[in-house]
């Protein structure tokens, strides 16, 4: 759904979703002698959680998109232990009631080209992603005595691409993935052995409603994680995390295109 300016090439776009997210798997370890931990199992991820998601679009001479892209990403609940937890070598009990706090937004900027111009049913653009990761991942016992943080802002460059079938004047079906696999130590220049991963992948059902508005459908994987040891970690614990998580959300979004200004 989009509005062009006076002179046809530049296009902008807001986006928004709200919806839920389940969690299909999830596990997390921190230190080599730690519990290597089932948020879905031991973590109270047994449950749906809010999601919500926003974008801003520039298309320029409709052949070049960039999009700045902002997704929360905030779990927390609380649990009572089934056995004891070692985090960083500290030792939760059996018993324990935990405050567990998974909060991992990201910031991503993209850009695209399109490569079948011209095209009145069918568009593919291909491009690549900067997503900014800011996460915090804390373990408080609710008495407050045990308490183990761990946080990390670093960048992860992205390969992106963007399909949309367009089935009639009103609806449209859209596929968009972001991913990257790669070892980590060889990007940062690390001597100790790092991989990383991520994939967001999108299947949308659309509906222009008027030429400025329109909404959507869309069902999400997102998925990913690291393992390795950080070489400036200054402890507790010996710097080694492995974290991978596969998530799935299903969304209600809209779409505004802002008249030419």
């Amino acid at each position: 759904m989009e509005i062009a300016s006076k002179n046809n090439n530049l296009k902008i776009r807001g986006i928004a979703e709200l919806g839920f997210l389940g969690v299909l798997s999830h596990q997390v370890q921190f230190s080599n002698s730690g519990t290597y931990i089932n948020y879905v199992n031991e973590g109270g991820q047994d449950v749906l959680f809010p999601v919500s998601r926003l974008s801003l679009e520039l298309e320029i001479r409709e052949r070049h998109t960039l999009t700045f892209l902002y997704q929360p990403l905030r779990l927390e609940t609380t649990t009572l232990l089934v056995r004891d937890l070692v985090i960083d070598d500290l030792v939760y009990p059996a018993g324990t009631g935990v405050n567990f706090l998974y909060n991992f937004p990201f910031y991503r900027i993209s850009y695209m080209k399109e490569l079948a111009p011209g095209s009145e049913k069918f568009d593919f653009a291909l491009g690549a992603s900067l997503q900014i990761r800011n996460a915090t991942i804390e373990f408080e016992s609710t008495d407050g005595t045990l308490f183990r943080s761990n946080r990390n802002i670093g960048p992860v460059p992205i390969l992106k691409f963007r399909t949309r079938y367009t089935i009639n004047n009103l609806t449209y079906t859209e596929i968009e993935a972001d991913g990257f696999y790669a070892p980590v130590s060889y990007l940062n220049g690390s001597d100790n052995e790092v991989v990383g991963a991520i994939l967001d992948a999108s299947l949308r059902q659309g509906l222009n409603i008027t030429d400025e508005v329109g909404a959507f459908l869309n069902l999400r994987y997102l998925g990913g994680g690291a393992v390795g040891t950080s070489d400036d970690e200054p402890g507790p614990g010996d710097g080694y995390v492995k974290n991978w998580l596969h998530f799935m959300t299903v969304t209600c979004g809209f779409v505004y295109a802002f008249p030419s200004f």
